[in-house]
C-alpha cells in the first residue's frame, strides 16, 4: 500500500479538497498522512481515516519531513500558496528539500498531481531508487571532521 502525505496552505485547502474528492477512488486504498487541519478536512471529505500530524506552523511539516527521511512516505502532495507569505516558510522549503533528497514524487499543484496519479507507474510495482548516502555519512565520521 502506498503512503501519501498531504499538506495544503490555508489558501489552497479548498483546491486540495476539491481535487482529492474528484479522485476519491484513487485514494481509497492508500494510507494518508496529513498536517492537522488538512488531514481532518480530507478525512471528512473522503470518509476514510487520515493520520494527522500537528498543524504545519506547529511542526506538522517537520513531522512529515521526518517520515520522509525514515522512508515511510511514498509521495508528497503539497498545495502551497506561492502568493502568500508563510511564517513557517523555512519549514516548507525543508519539507520539499527532503522529498527531493529522498527521491519521492512531489506535487505542488493540480497539474503535477494529475500527472502523478494518472501515471502508468501507479499500476505497476514501481520501486523508486533510494539514494545511497554511505559516502556522505562516511565523510562525516572520518577523524578530524
Amino acid at each position: 500500500m502506498k503512503t501519501i502525505a498531504l499538506v495544503a496552505h490555508d489558501g489552497k485547502k479548498a483546491a486540495l479538497l476539491e481535487w482529492i474528492t474528484q479522485h476519491q477512488r484513487f485514494f481509497a486504498n492508500k494510507e494518508l498522512i496529513a498536517t492537522g487541519t488538512t488531514g481532518k478536512l480530507i478525512s471528512a471529505a473522503l470518509q476514510q481515516p487520515v493520520r494527522c500530524m500537528a498543524s504545519g506552523p506547529l511542526g506538522g511539516d517537520q513531522q512529515i519531513g521526518a517520515l520522509i527521511a525514515e522512508q515511510q512516505i511514498d509521495w508528497l502532495i503539497f498545495f502551497w500558496d506561492p502568493l502568500s507569505s508563510q511564517p513557517h516558510d523555512p519549514d516548507v522549503k525543508a519539507l520539499i528539500r527532503l522529498a527531493v533528497v529522498w527521491n519521492i514524487p512531489v506535487a505542488c499543484n493540480i497539474a503535477t498531481a494529475d500527472f502523478i496519479i494518472h501515471s502508468s507507474l501507479n499500476h505497476a510495482d514501481y520501486q523508486r531508487e533510494i539514494p545511497d548516502f554511505k559516502a556522505h555519512n562516511d565523510r562525516l565520521t572520518k577523524p578530524g571532521r
